[in-house]
């Protein structure tokens, strides 16, 4: 048997650009055999055997699933890394915008982690790493709905972990701070707009840009999945970037009241006074 065929098979989602690109590259240097995946059709690049699909649609899902285990006959390890990120206030977006935005960022990793769980389960084997963020542990302003996506996956994952493991397959988190991917220039954003929001929106906007001028490499966050590939026993939740690390910390150990002020301070929120009666 040729030394191809005896490579792990990886499937990573969203592989075109970013975070997922970097995983598809840091997977194929090591000798995984790596399928990657983009929502249009792109050529096969460097040992990443490339493939179309939409994790909104059930058959474009089924399809790329199919399409591997043909080729490679089973999925070691799937990364659910394609997702979006929706900028707007909470109030100024409509169901249909959250709704698009849980298609996939939620969704979108169901049908793909039901898509190969039957083969890992007749083979009581496979790795399952969900992408998910720093977000899931504090709700921005002017991220709300791509915060909740977030925090519903971690739930997701955590129960999904505990209900594969007696048949062998593992589930993790990993939970980017900021790092610098195209992901907010490619952010649908919210079509309603409220003046009153005006200057959240724009300490939104400011606290945001700042945090992708300094983000960090993609590359970062590729190792560490690598890392869950890897071990013998993957934990569930893997932070990668300072915010991921001293968030969860200080929502632990701070009171409530301090962990908003210390956020609100942040951003340059403060409170405007309300107009007098008349």
């Amino acid at each position: 048997m040729s030394g191809r065929a005896e490579a792990r098979i990886v499937l990573v989602t969203g592989a075109s650009s970013g975070i997922g690109a970097a995983t598809a590259d840091v997977f194929a240097r090591a000798g995984w055999r790596v399928f990657g995946t983009s929502r249009r059709a792109r050529p096969s690049r460097d040992g990443i055997e490339m493939l179309p699909l939409d994790v909104r649609s059930d058959e474009s899902v089924d399809d790329c699933a199919a399409q591997v285990m043909a080729r490679a006959g089973r999925i070691d390890v799937l990364v659910n890394n394609a997702g979006i990120m929706h900028t707007g206030m909470a109030e100024e977006t409509s169901l249909d915008e959250a709704r698009a935005l849980f298609e996939t960022n939620l969704f979108g990793v169901v049908r793909m982690t039901n898509a190969v769980l039957p083969q890992m389960r007749v083979r009581r084997h496979g790795r399952i790493v969900n992408v998910g963020s720093a977000a899931a542990w504090v709700g921005e302003p002017g991220e709300a709905f791509y915060a909740a996506s977030k925090q519903s996956l971690a739930g997701y994952t955590e129960a999904l972990r505990h209900e594969v493991w007696p048949l062998g397959i593992t589930v993790s988190l990993v939970e980017p701070g900021a790092f610098a991917t195209d992901i907010v220039a490619s952010a649908s954003t919210s079509a309603g707009r409220i003046t009153d929001y005006d200057p959240v929106r724009r300490a939104a906007v400011r606290t945001l840009q700042e945090s992708l001028r300094r983000g960090g490499d993609p590359h970062k966050v590729a190792d560490r999945i690598m890392e869950v590939a890897a071990a013998r026993s993957p934990r569930l939740r893997y932070p990668v970037g300072p915010a991921a690390r001293w968030l969860p910390l200080l929502r632990v150990l701070l009171p409530q009241r301090l962990f908003d002020h210390l956020l609100r301070r942040g951003y340059g929120l403060r409170e405007q006074a309300a107009p007098r009666a008349r």
